[in-house]
This record gives C-alpha cells, structure tokens and sequence, in this order.
C-alpha cells in the first residue's frame, strides 16, 4: 500500500513484525481482594449465565453442582456486596437466571471485610448496572435439558434506567423431572452373627419452580443510594417416587408437598454518602409435606407422616466508616433473630415397638455481632485490612460467645508479583429440622435422626497466594474447623436399623496447596489448568459408641479448553478428577469427568446465541461412601444422571450496555442454608 507524500510503500508484511499483541490480565489485586476478569474468560464458552460462568472462575471447584473455592472450608457467593437469606439451591436457582451478559467481574476474598457480615471465603459476582442513556435493555430464554428425564425452562431478565431511578427484574420458570439411583450394601453385625443387607433404590422427581427477583434503586446523591430488593421463589407440583427393594422386601416411599412451598424475602438498604449503610431484612419460608412409605406386595402402611416447616426471619445492620488521613476506620453491629414453628405428625405406622417420634415445636435463635476494623494502604507497596468481631448465639438458656480476628494483606509493588496473606473465623449452623430430634423412615431398615444437641462449628482459615503475572496462582491453605458436623451412617449394635444422624466430631484440619494457570495458543485455543492437592485429619471421640482418627491426601485437577473454530463458533471441552477423600469416618471414592459444549452467536448485532452443552459425558461423578471401621461394614453407591444434554437460545434486546455497578457497596446476603424438612 501507499505511505506518505513522498511516495515510499511500507510493505504489508512489515507493518506485522512490528504489530505487538498480548493478554490482558486476568487477575487483578485491589486491598487483599483478587478481581478476575470472568467475562473474559468465558467470552467463547457456551455458557449463558452467571452459575455457569463460575465454574470458570480460577481456583474454584465445582462438585456435584456446589461451587467451592479450593482451599477455602466455605464458600459464599453474593451479589453486588449484598449477602442473601435464600438457601444455596435457591441462591443458584437464581444466579442462573441472570444472565451472564449482566456480569462485570467477580471479586474473590478468602477472608471477607467484617462490613460484609459474612465469615470465611467469598465469591462477589459485581453485575452491571442501567443507566438513563440505555434505556430498556434484556434478555429472552428458552432452555431444554434430557438427563434420564426431559426438563424445560424459560426466563426473562430486564433492567432499566431513567432519571436517578434503577430497576431490575428477573423471572425465570423451570418444569423439572431428575432422576438418582443409590445401591447399599450392610454388613451388619449383631452380637456374634453378621447379616448382609442389600438395598438399591430409584428416585423420581418432579417438580414446577419458578423465581422472581426484582429490585428498585434511587440514587438520593452522588454517593448515597436507597434499595428495595424483593426475591420469591415458588415450588408447585413437587414430589417424588423411590422405588425400594432387597434383602427386607420391596417398599415404595411415596413423598409429595401438599402446599407450595413459599419463599419471600424483602430487604431494603440505604448507603450514604458520608461512610454510614443501614439494612433491614424479612424473610418468610414454609413448607408442608406428605410422607406415604408402602410394602409394594400387600400395599400395607409402614408409615404415613407430615412434616411441616414455617420459618420467620429478620436482619438489621448498621455500619459505619471514617477516612482519616488515609486510614479507614470502622464499626458495625448485625442482629438475626429467627422463629421456626415445625412439626412431624405420623398418621400411620405400623412399627408399635418404635419410639414416639413426632413433635411440634418452636426453636427460637438470637443473634448479636459487632465489629471494628481498620484499613490503609502504605506508599511501599502494603494494604491491608483487618478487624475484630464478637458474636454472641443464643437458642433457648444457652449462651455461646465467638470472638472472630479477621485480617487480609497485600503486597502489590510490582504488577508481576503479588502477595496476599488471609485469616478469617467462621461459623456454620446446623439445620433447623435436624434440632427438633424427629426420626424419618427411608425404607423398613434405614432411619433419619434429628439431633437436638448439635453444635454450631467453628473454622480457622489461613491463606497465602503468590499473583505472577497477574494470571498465575499459587496458593497455600491451612484449615482448623472444631465441632466439625457431617451426617453419615451407622448400623445400630442392638437391632438391624441403620441410622443416619448427623453429629459433631472433635475436629477436622486441612492444609494443602491450589494451583492456577491459564494457557494460549494464539487465537485458536485456551486451555486453563487447576490443580489442588491436601491432606486432611479428622478425630471422633464419640462417633455414637466409637472413636477414630483418619487422615488422608487427596487431589483435584480440571483442565478447561476452548477451541475457536471460526468467529461466530466456538467449542470446549473440559475435565475434571479428584481422588479419594474423606468425610468423617467414611471414605469417598475418586470421580472424574469429561463435559463438552459449543457456542453459536447469529444474528443482527449478535443478539442471538445458541450453545449445546454435554455435561458428565461417561456419567462418572458420582461418589461411593465406605464405611469399614470396628463393627461398621457398610457400602453405598450414589448412581446420579449427572450425564445430561443442554441446548438454550437466547435472544438479546438493546445489547445490555449497561454502565458498571460500584461493587464496593456492602448490603446483604440471603442465606436459607438451613430450611427444609428433609
């Protein structure tokens, strides 16, 4: 081509050799947090929305569904800085139904600031936020998926500026039929004599969910902002079939909900713009359902209950935060009471040498945390922030005092190396159902316990990460957790019963090492490696009538790959494995998979997309739990359809070109954690 005036020509071929490309980086550190470039990273996956952009999130590990950050004994995710009341299943129900177009960064901290009120490790997904010069903006979709059953969906998500005014709404509804398979085999010992016990069970279910959230936002100033957030969530038409046969005979054990099961919540925050944020927070959940376990030959009762849940709870918070001369100082109180009226009602069972096991009780719960902290940022390279909490849970006479030290550091002097150092303290709950102390029947031989005298856990977390390059990191984790809880089985010395209860063990430590690289091969091919590997010791005194101490090493590795066939195409496959682990006295056996997926953008200003996705594609991930311990001899193998088909259309209106949201604001987070009967 032609150059200047003076007639040279520049060769073509030689404007390239002077044409430098790179990466942008993919993570980034700002005051002890990591903020990862998410869109970037899933650009070319078949992904459609927030839950599945965050199995792409360096350094997370996703099993049998729940999203886990590696290295961490806990994961919260939140949206915009706002913590939830909903349950993890209904937090996921909703984080799928946002679509992955609305989504800014994500916000990484394995020890979250005390503003946040949440302890232990958190993912922040920071979504995007409307302006008045975008006017109407959203999205359309239509979803099928076959795994054993087909299952459909469909949702809407819309936001919308004007004035000093935002809004926000997402519906979304889902038709679903799964299906879960379990084989069991008991080696049960009574006295001198073993008895072998099989079971194998088939699980159907069915059920009609939809979500609503909507939220209405007025900006009172530059800096300040008033907040009205609603999520609802309804489950009509559930219910579930599990055909049960083996050595005791052939049971079917018949459960359905009676009422929908009902979820609202309505919180409502304010942010000044002089430091100060007050939240209040109403949630309202129940349930109610029937319970119908038959001998299949003679039709005869075993047993006929109802279980009923109705749960009210509310959350006030105060914050407050003063800049002085560089340094952030700041306070805060958070209070949690919660009501929950529950019963079990058994209208038939034909067991008269069983013990009364119904109930209908009240449990209140109180809580009360408050915090100071501080943070500041040095000119050689140094920022921290760090705070101290004392929290005090009251159910019933019984009064249990917390003190929680927090800290996160970083050292950012050099953009290709970075350091971070975390500590946090955290607390896991038990669920309500399981403090009423009710027994449930699974099948003739197998029985669910509550336990009344569950304790709260309390977990010990430290972390350092090395940053290189901003893309590559390594982290080492150690963890403490003391009253550690886990459900498990145990065959009764006395009668051919298996027990299932959950209980508290001594502890459970953890320390490993998590590994993060992202790879490219020019603009064909991504590949992003993760690998985890820890050692973990847990000791039981009183594991009903047995103690135990168990140790062992585990590893995890996924590597995630994306093909870029052409520009409107795109295709992944990705694989997982992770051996043998722990849990409680139990082993887990290793898994691994493989999944696949394209993507298909068409249409005016691609504001269509197609993606097909083929999850667990060998149907291998799914546990065996073995027991093989003194007296207990017990085998149990879960058979998932986690083999599934996916294909979602999506249509896109006015482009979602919305300005960012300031992910800095602190609100709250549901958590329904707890909730359920079963």
């Amino acid at each position: 081509m032609e150059g200047s005036d003076k007639g040279e020509v520049v060769n073509e071929e030689q404007l390239r050799e002077v044409v430098v490309s790179g990466d942008l980086p993919q993570v980034k550190s700002d005051g002890g947090v990591l903020v990862v470039d998410l869109c970037d990273i899933v650009k070319d996956t078949p992904v459609t929305n927030v839950l599945e952009s965050l199995g792409y999130l360096p350094g997370v590990i996703n099993l049998n569904g729940m999203i886990t950050l590696s290295g961490a004994s806990s994961t919260t995710i939140v949206i915009n800085g706002e913590p939830t009341q909903i349950s993890v299943e209904q937090l996921y129900q909703l984080l799928y139904s946002i679509p992955v177009d609305r989504l800014k960064n994500v916000e990484v901290m394995y020890s979250a600031p005390a503003k946040y009120h949440v302890s232990g490790a958190v993912i922040n997904v920071v979504l995007k936020t409307p302006s008045a010069l975008d006017g109407l903006q959203g999205q359309a979709r239509l979803g099928y998926d076959y795994a054993h059953y087909p299952s459909y969906g469909g949702g809407v998500s819309a936001v919308y500026g004007i004035g000093r005014w935002m809004f926000d709404a997402n519906y979304s509804v889902t038709r679903a039929h799964s299906y879960h398979g379990e084989d069991m085999t008991s080696l049960h010992t009574l006295g001198d004599k073993t008895h072998l016990i099989e079971e194998f069970d088939h699980n159907s279910r069915k059920s009609l969910s939809n979500l609503v959230q909507a939220s209405v936002g007025y900006k009172l100033g530059d800096k300040s902002q008033l907040k009205a957030t609603y999520n609802g969530q309804f489950h009509g038409k559930t219910s579930s079939v599990v055909h049960n046969w083996g050595t005791l005979g052939e049971f079917v054990n018949h459960s359905k909900y009676l009422d929908p099961i009902r979820l609202h919540n309505l919180n409502i925050s304010y942010k000044s713009g002089f430091g100060l944020r007050l939240g209040a927070d109403y949630l309202r959940y129940s349930e109610k359902r029937d319970q119908l376990l038959r001998e299949s030959s003679t039709a005869e009762v075993v047993v006929n209950s109802i279980n009923a849940q109705n749960i009210n709870r509310y959350r006030l918070v105060a914050d407050m935060e003063h800049n002085i001369s560089d340094w952030t100082l700041g306070y805060g109180v958070e209070y949690r009471a919660s009501s929950d009226r529950s019963s079990m009602e058994y209208i038939e069972q034909i067991q008269t040498d069983a013990p009364e096991t119904g109930f209908s009780n009240r449990l209140e719960e109180h809580t009360t945390n408050f915090y100071v902290s501080l943070a500041h940022a040095f000119p050689w390279g140094l920022s921290f922030q760090t705070s101290l909490a004392e929290e005090l849970y009251r159910r019933g006479r019984e009064n249990n005092w917390i003190f929680s030290p927090q800290l996160g550091a970083t050292y950012y002097k050099n953009p290709k190396h970075i350091l971070q150092l975390n500590f946090s303290t955290e607390r896991e709950y038990p669920s309500y159902w399981e403090l009423h102390g009710g027994v449930g029947y699974l099948n003739s031989y197998s029985e669910i316990w509550g336990n009344p005298d569950l304790k709260p856990s309390t977990t010990y977390n430290g972390n350092l990460s090395y940053i290189f390059r901003q893309k590559y990191v390594a982290t080492a984790f150690v963890s403490d957790t003391r009253d550690y809880a886990a459900q498990l089985p145990y065959q009764s010395p006395d009668e051919l019963k298996l027990i299932f209860q959950t209980l508290n063990f001594n502890y459970s430590r953890k320390v490993g090492l998590v590994l993060n690289a992202p790879f490219t091969a020019g603009n064909f091919f991504d590949t992003r490696v993760t690998a985890q590997f820890f050692h973990t010791k847990i000791r039981g005194d009183h594991f009903h009538d047995i103690s135990f101490i168990k140790s062992k090493a585990t590893a995890y590795g996924m590597m995630q790959n994306t093909f870029r066939i052409a520009n409107p195409f795109s295709l992944t496959l990705d694989v997982s494995a992770i051996t043998p682990s722990l849990q409680g006295i139990g082993d887990i056996s290793g898994m691994w998979r493989v999944d696949a997926g394209a993507k298909w953008t068409f249409g005016r200003k691609e504001c269509c997309q197609l993606n097909l996705s083929l999850s667990d594609i060998f149907n291998t991930w799914s546990p065996t739990l073995s027991i093989n311990y003194g007296t207990q001899n017990y085998k149990l193998k879960a058979k998932e359809m986690s083999r599934s088909l996916r294909l979602t259309l999506i249509y896109r209106f006015n482009g979602f070109k919305s300005k960012d949201e300031d992910s800095t604001e602190s609100q709250d987070v549901l958590d329904t954690s707890r909730f359920g009967t079963k």
